[in-house]
């Protein structure tokens, strides 16, 4: 979490230009909030090294604009997340054309979880995702933005254009209707 007296994004991109010091801080959590996106978005298909290429893309684009560019009453972080989703889309459609990399072979054993762990572990994953589909698209992208990035409400709305209690509401409502459709699809009724 963010310390309450630190700079926000939009002060910080003020200063960037001429301040190093206030550049590299807005870089690294411009990074950091490109990053943790880019999981959750590219997570189902494994692509940790897609991810992290598309937070340096990110960078290397908010680097380029900084020069140029100029308030227009949106949060900077809106300015980012329009960035991230764009680098997203070109990521995820180089992926469908073009060949997936192979690992090298190990040097020793794998240490990480089993393949049955994580067969559930995307199993739970994809049928989240397919529950998650069935949302409306803003509140998806509030719930991918709250519960999985680990945005805070303000820099949710910051990042949609919305107030923050306009979050909190559309976030209650997709949470309570994923709960009645895990209930329904579980046959479990009634979920607390």
């Amino acid at each position: 979490m963010e310390r309450m007296d630190a700079p926000s994004l939009r002060e910080l991109a003020a200063l960037a230009a001429r301040d190093s010091n206030a550049r590299d801080v807005l870089l690294a959590r411009v990074r950091d909030m490109a990053l943790r996106y880019s999981r959750v978005r590219l997570g189902r298909f494994g692509a940790e090294d897609t991810a992290q290429d598309v937070a340096q893309e990110v960078c290397m684009a908010v680097v380029t604009a900084l020069p140029t560019y100029e308030e227009r009453g949106l949060p900077f972080e809106a300015f980012v997340y329009t960035i991230t989703s764009r680098k997203l889309a070109d990521a995820q459609r180089a992926a469908m054309r073009g060949p997936a990399p192979v690992a090298d072979l190990p040097d020793g054993p794998d240490d990480g979880p089993s393949p049955e762990s994580v067969a559930v572990m995307r199993d739970d994953a994809a049928t989240a995702m397919a529950l998650m589909q069935q949302l409306p698209a803003q509140q998806r992208e509030i719930l991918t933005l709250r519960v999985a990035v680990g945005m805070s409400t303000d820099e949710t709305a910051a990042a949609l254009g919305m107030s923050a209690g306009a979050v909190r509401v559309a976030q209650h409502r997709a949470l309570t209707k994923l709960r009645a459709m895990i209930a329904a699809s579980t046959g479990a009724g009634d979920v607390a």
